[in-house]
């Protein structure tokens, strides 16, 4: 490996590259799913390869290849030069990277159960027991999932990083559909759209105690298809974590990527309303949020040393006292601001360039206490759980987002179960919305393995740490 890697380099110098860079990647995935107590879907996939990154008159050239070996080599550097010559036929404004302290380092994320060593049999027989303990008259579908990933990296650039990296990353879940009537309700634990992931080894997915949950969460779906639609209005709202990270993810995470700000990454989905002439200045929610990006906090789906440039992980601030601060930036992004990067440079795969990704995006915790702390604080409301489907606009402003479950508040208690729920808000005048934000207590990180952007498409795993919070005067029940 360290010969490939030398070599690389050796050939960019040679070649007159401005920077250059090799990124080696090996990933291991497995996912798991179980369906009304039977194996469903058994998947197991490898993946190898080193891909290259160069700038040659002003542009940037990429190319890759699965062949890891030295051999390989001198035809990928020839590749990515030629590409990027070509580029700069094209281009505009040469590129100019914001400097970084190359790193020599090797990082590794703490874990305790490696989830590629525990046996096929033990996996299966925990979520094969979690579905068959979700039963109901009408619960017609008991679903558990498992997943886990690993990946192993090498990168090293012509300033002289050399960087390894070890990252595993594992979750799961439970859902129960109940359906009767011509209805159907989902109920899901611990997180909608197959559970939560973290950093971390498969003693994460065994703290869920996933077969412990299941009776609840069949009993909450069967309860659905009896309650009332969610009444439509303009209410106090508190959503649960879940609801929030992803609420933090579309609103929060998405338009402080700094090439959608700048242009560079909009066909996907869309640029952002947090222009340029926004930072610092713009009163993005009420004083009680506070945002950071955080790729050091343990435990986070976007947990890691060292972005896909080599720049370390950091604590970024976004918001402050409800005031827009920072973007998520990239070397090359940074300059825009007058600042160095912020270390979000991630890509898919050993194929794919790296992008500017959300890390932890993470509402800060305030001083609310618990959940039942905020319901009582709250004499009419509504208790919204559990994402089920979401809709925001291209520059991620007008939203529309629904929930498993929705309780109403009254008298500091919850009560009333109703169906359907959703609400809908303009973001900076949601978060201004925002009056209460629960503490340290009620504070957890949740993970989003499936956030998507890039063409060719790219899936990134991001995290953020949220605890429950209240808004103000929102509009819900509006049918999609």
């Amino acid at each position: 490996m360290k010969a490939l890697l030398e070599r690389a380099v050796e050939l960019l110098q040679q070649a007159g590259a401005a920077y250059g860079d090799i990124r080696v990647r090996e990933d291991r995935r497995e996912n798991l799913a179980v369906k009304n107590g039977r194996p469903e879907h058994i998947a197991k996939s490898e993946s190898a390869g080193f891909g290259i990154r160069v700038i040659m008159d002003g542009a940037w050239g990429f190319f890759g290849t699965h062949r890891l070996e030295e051999s390989a080599v001198e035809n990928v550097v020839r590749q990515a030069v030629a590409i990027a010559r070509a580029s700069a036929r094209l281009a505009g404004d040469p590129v100019v990277l914001a400097p970084v302290e190359p790193a020599v380092d090797h990082y590794e994320t703490p874990h305790e159960k490696p989830p590629f060593d525990v046996p096929l049999e033990e996996k299966l027989e925990l979520l094969v027991t979690a579905s068959k303990a979700m039963t109901g008259t009408n619960v017609k579908l008991a679903q558990a999932f498992f997943a886990a990933y690993e990946t192993r990296q090498h990168f090293a650039s012509t300033e002289g990083a050399r960087i390894e990296q070890h990252i595993v990353q594992t979750g799961g879940g439970i859902a129960a559909t109940a359906i009767s009537g011509g209805d159907l309700q989902v109920r899901s634990y611990p997180n909608s759209f197959r559970g939560n992931f973290a950093t971390g080894g498969y003693e994460f997915v065994e703290a869920m105690d996933l077969a412990g949950q299941a009776a609840r969460v069949a009993e909450e779906a069967e309860a659905l298809l009896a309650a009332p639609p969610c009444p439509e209005g303009r209410r106090t709202i508190i959503l649960d974590g879940g609801q929030l990270a992803l609420q933090v993810h579309e609103s929060c995470g998405h338009p402080i990527e700094l090439d959608r700000v700048l242009g560079m990454e909009i066909a996907y989905a869309g640029d952002s309303f947090l222009t340029l002439d926004k930072l610092g200045s713009f009163r993005y929610g009420s004083e009680k949020v506070n945002i950071v990006a955080d790729a050091t906090c343990r435990g986070g789906l976007g947990t890691f040393g060292y972005d896909d440039e080599g720049v370390p992980a950091q604590r970024t601030p976004i918001v402050e006292a409800g005031r827009f601060v920072g973007y998520l930036s990239s070397r090359e992004t940074a300059p825009a601001i007058g600042r160095t990067s912020s270390g979000t440079m991630r890509a898919g795969g050993w194929n794919r360039i790296p992008l500017i990704r959300m890390t932890n995006v993470n509402l800060l915790p305030g001083d609310a206490g618990t959940l039942d702390d905020l319901l009582a604080d709250t004499d009419d409301g509504l208790l919204m759980l559990t994402n089920k489907s979401w809709s925001i606009d291209n520059k991620r402003l007008n939203f529309l987002f629904g929930t498993e479950m929705c309780r109403e508040i009254k008298g500091g208690r919850p009560g009333q179960v109703y169906r359907n729920a959703t609400y809908t808000g303009i973001t900076p005048e949601f978060w201004d919305s925002c009056d209460a934000v629960c503490g340290h207590e009620a504070w957890r990180l949740w993970g989003t393995p499936n956030c998507g952007k890039g063409q060719p498409g790219q899936t990134a795993r991001v995290g953020h740490g949220v605890a429950p919070a209240r808004f103000r005067n929102v509009q819900v029940g509006v049918k999609a």
